[in-house]
């Protein structure tokens, strides 16, 4: 617990937060790390092969 109390003192959270204005949409940086994070994960399961799927072929 005092390791994650450590760690978010090396972070200020009293400055305003950074924006993108792109036409009608405000996102904030923070979010659109975690959106991309995201579609990387779920591209990554997708094409990813399941960890036992070569077992399951040579039981047959």
């Amino acid at each position: 617990m005092a390791f994650f109390l450590s760690l978010a003192a090396l972070i200020p959270l009293d400055n305003p937060g950074h924006y993108i204005h792109w036409h009608f949409l405000d996102l904030s940086v923070a979010n659109l790390i975690v959106v991309i994070l995201m579609v990387c994960t779920f591209i990554a399961a997708l094409l990813l092969p399941f960890p036992g799927r070569s077992r399951r072929k040579e039981n047959r």
